[in-house]
């Protein structure tokens, strides 16, 4: 016999591929899965509530005129106030669910 086919056959380095490992394979690929949708639920579920929390935060803003004054009864200069009020926008409020929209079928594409 040839010393490169008897090395061959002696050679115990190898790596044989069973149904076992298969099997086990599959179920940590599939373990994988699962876990990172998981992780992704809970991600958007968690900025969700990020932008929650920030839509619902008070925006509003006020500050009053002032006015310089020559004299009892002459206005040298003057400036306005302004106010603005937040209001409700869309999606205040957990308004919108970014993750619970109901599935919806394929259709034909034209």
């Amino acid at each position: 016999m040839n010393s490169t086919l008897k090395a061959l056959f002696n050679d115990e380095a190898g790596f044989v591929v069973s149904a076992e490992l298969t099997l086990v394979a599959t179920i940590l690929v599939i373990g994988l899965i699962v876990g990172l949708s998981e992780i992704q639920h809970a991600m958007v579920t968690e900025l969700n509530d990020v932008a929650d929390a920030i839509g619902s935060l008070n925006q509003s803003y006020l500050f009053t005129g002032f006015s310089a004054r020559k004299g009892a009864y002459v206005v040298k200069s003057s400036t306005a106030g302004s106010a603005y009020g937040d209001t409700v926008d869309a999606c205040d409020n957990n308004e919108c669910e970014l993750d619970c929209d109901a599935p919806e079928g394929e259709a034909y594409k034209y």
